[in-house]
């Protein structure tokens, strides 16, 4: 992911963030994971800047790879 103006479909960002796409869905109804960008009815799409972002945000390091994504997304 070079481009930050790369748009991916959700098979893309799963393989990306390893979440299932189901997963992602679910967090994106609860507001844990980045909206994406509807170009149709059926077709939705997320930059690829909004994922890194996203990745950031989570202030994972390399040091913590013990932790489980769900532990680093809690937004209680």
């Amino acid at each position: 992911m070079t481009n930050s103006d790369q748009l991916l479909r959700i098979t893309e960002v799963s393989h990306f963030t390893s979440l299932a796409k189901s997963t992602i869905n679910l967090w994106v109804a609860q507001g844990k994971f980045p909206k994406p960008i509807a170009l149709s009815p059926t077709i939705k799409v997320w930059k690829s800047q909004q994922i890194l972002d996203w990745i950031d945000m989570l202030g994972f390091k390399p040091d913590q790879e013990d932790q489980t994504t769900d532990e680093l997304v809690r937004m209680d």
